[in-house]
């Protein structure tokens, strides 16, 4: 029996190569975590606000360092005034939220188009930071401080 030829078809495009386009609908999610907090954060397309914990980020952290953080991946991909960025965060100070923002925000730019991928990685914005607190010990007074040791 003759095989019969397939036809061809066109060739397959990979999700890498085909940037999503983002409409009113669409919203990207990124968890974050840095010590004790995590923040679970929404890109929605809009005019750019950003709010933390239903309040502005501007109200919620006091330290212009810590805005500068939240706002560092999108100023590294350009993105600033094209999301609307709605985070729930929890747990830790209030270092660590802005650390845990930036990861959730980082890899919630990912998810939106791969291609931002690579100028986040080489900004150190996709790394969680792993240190964490030392446990207590017991016998000390705390983790690495002993109590007084005596001779007589």
């Amino acid at each position: 029996m003759p095989e019969t030829p397939t036809p061809p078809t066109a060739p397959q495009q990979t999700a890498a190569a085909v940037a999503p386009v983002p409409t009113a609908g669409d919203a990207f999610a990124g968890t974050g975590r840095r010590r004790e907090a995590v923040a679970r954060v929404r890109l929605v397309p809009g005019s750019g606000k950003i709010m933390v914990n239903r309040r502005t980020y501007d109200a919620y952290f006091p330290r212009e360092s810590l805005r500068l953080a939240v706002r560092e991946p999108l100023l590294i991909t350009r993105q600033l005034g094209r999301y609307d960025v709605l985070v729930s965060v929890t747990g830790g100070g209030t270092s660590g939220q802005a650390g845990a923002i930036r990861l959730g925000i980082a890899r919630a730019l990912t998810a939106v188009d791969p291609s931002h991928r690579t100028a986040l990685r080489t900004a150190g914005m996709l790394s969680r930071d792993p240190r964490m607190k030392e446990r207590k010990k017991y016998g000390q007074k705390g983790a690495r401080k002993r109590f007084q040791w005596t001779k007589r």
